[in-house]
């Protein structure tokens, strides 16, 4: 049975990697392609490496012209994805790739975001693993809708979650310092974002909790650790297009060895596709991961100062965004989990 799919923002990044792995997949036929202000356009004319679908015309996004199809993907901005899903069909998938249903705490909603609160949707990061046992898998198979983590959550989540999942690490006082490729900001032309302003040079943003992508961090670090887990999270934007390198730190349990810090990083990823724990002293870096749906993690204890470090790389676009969506779709689907992801990256 083919798997007729759509994406509403695929003028965007974000839609445009949907569109790019669904071209790869075995199982899916894609059908609309939506855009906002770009309707009206050819695909080749904004996405001339998705030869495929370069005279696709992309058509409005609305709920007609997304209906009838097995799946839809929503690549819209944040607070725009609520009113279509409420709109589409009960037999339809939807793969929401935006904010709108990731976050469990309308307080947090309202603090960073100024639409309605909208609920939350089973999280698309089945690696992530939970206080007591068991991941966010168990809650995607079947799902009819799902919500793909932020790419930085993606990163600093599987960084983590293993060592609070298993009680070496303290959930108070843990730090965070990101850097991602400007693609993460999407496609919008920003004047922060032309090429004068960023090559050359790396600044923050969002500091002393402003970036939207805080509370998301905190909620799945509390729900590994199975208690209120308190963060500072500081991202910082990078001279790439594309990637995220995340660096953790977290105090250790009094007493805790580097052995037993190893160990429950091995136990968590063991036999994940999509999540791989380095050879010690091999470190992520973030052209290993290009273009792939893999997330690469190293981790090892300062004794000096008490604190497990933990990092992780990742293409913000493909596992930090569309792989995950995809991913989540073959779960939800009963698929074979990795169908359709490149399990490699693109080097140099």
């Amino acid at each position: 049975m083919v798997i007729t799919a759509a994406i509403a923002g695929a003028s965007g990044y974000a839609g445009a990697e949907i569109a790019r792995l669904l071209l790869a997949h075995p199982e899916v036929e894609i059908g609309a392609l939506t855009a906002s202000g770009n309707a009206g356009v050819r695909m080749g004319d904004l996405a001339p490496h998705l030869q495929p679908l370069a005279d696709r015309i992309l058509q409005p996004t609305d709920a007609q012209t997304l209906a009838g199809h097995d799946v839809v993907f929503l690549a819209l901005p944040h607070g725009h994805s609520a009113a279509i899903a409420q709109q589409l069909p009960d037999d339809v998938t939807i793969i929401d790739c935006g904010a709108d249903f990731r976050l469990d705490d309308e307080q947090d909603w309202t603090d960073y975001y100024d639409t309605p609160f909208a609920g939350t949707w089973p999280y698309g990061l089945p690696e992530l693993v939970k206080a007591g046992g068991g991941k966010h898998r168990d809650d995607l198979v079947g799902a009819r809708h799902v919500s793909v983590p932020g790419c930085y959550p993606t990163a600093v989540s599987l960084a983590l979650a293993p060592g609070l999942a298993a009680g070496v690490i303290e959930p108070q006082d843990i730090v965070v310092v990101a850097a991602s490729g400007t693609s993460g900001a999407g496609r919008s032309a920003k004047p922060h974002l032309i090429g004068a302003e960023v090559m050359g040079a790396m600044s923050p943003y969002g500091v002393g909790g402003g970036h939207r992508h805080t509370p998301e961090i905190r909620r799945n670090l509390s729900v590994a650790a199975g208690a209120y887990a308190s963060v500072s999270f500081t991202p910082t934007l990078a001279p790439m297009p594309r990637g995220i390198l995340a660096t953790t730190t977290a105090r250790v349990v009094p007493g805790t060895d580097a052995a037993t810090v190893r160990a429950a990083w091995e136990s968590a990823y063991a036999d994940e596709p999509c999540v791989h724990l380095l050879p010690e002293g091999q470190w992520p870096h973030t052209g290993s991961v290009l273009g792939s749906n893999l997330v690469h993690i190293q981790v090892t204890l300062d004794e000096r100062s008490g604190r497990v470090i933990a990092i992780a790389a990742e293409d913000n676009l493909t596992k930090g965004t569309a792989g995950a969506a995809v991913q989540s779709m073959n779960l939800a689907l009963g698929l074979p989990e990795t169908t359709g992801l490149p399990m490699t990256g693109v080097a140099p």
